[in-house]
């Protein structure tokens, strides 16, 4: 019966012995996990500590640039409006002085 009794006991505790070493590899790797979740917060903080200021002044830049091409956009209307009243008045000016046909009359000199 004793030799039962400590077969059981040996038997129990070489099963916790094995228990807390698996615990104990599970609390190692429970630390690897927490330290590269630190780790990536730390860099992922540092990425996106600036990123309002960031968004910030990147939509007052398109806000400006919009205003640019505004102007920009008024401008280009201006020319091709000059570009418009150009041609047509080559038009007008074609089509009025061909009908006059001012082109040189040659005179004979008298023989």
């Amino acid at each position: 019966m004793v030799i039962l009794v400590i077969f059981l006991n040996t038997l129990i505790s070489l099963i916790l012995l094995y228990v807390a070493w698996r615990v104990w590899q599970l609390k190692q790797q429970l630390a690897y996990i927490a330290d590269r979740l630190t780790a990536y917060e730390s860099c992922s903080h540092a990425a996106l500590h600036k990123a309002p200021e960031n968004i910030y002044l990147s939509q007052e830049s398109i806000y400006n640039l919009r205003q640019k091409n505004k102007v920009l956009q008024m401008q280009i209307q201006q020319v091709r409006q000059i570009i418009s009243l150009l041609l047509l008045g080559q038009q007008i000016w074609q089509r009025y002085f061909r009908r006059l046909d001012l082109t040189p009359v040659k005179r004979t000199v008298g023989k």
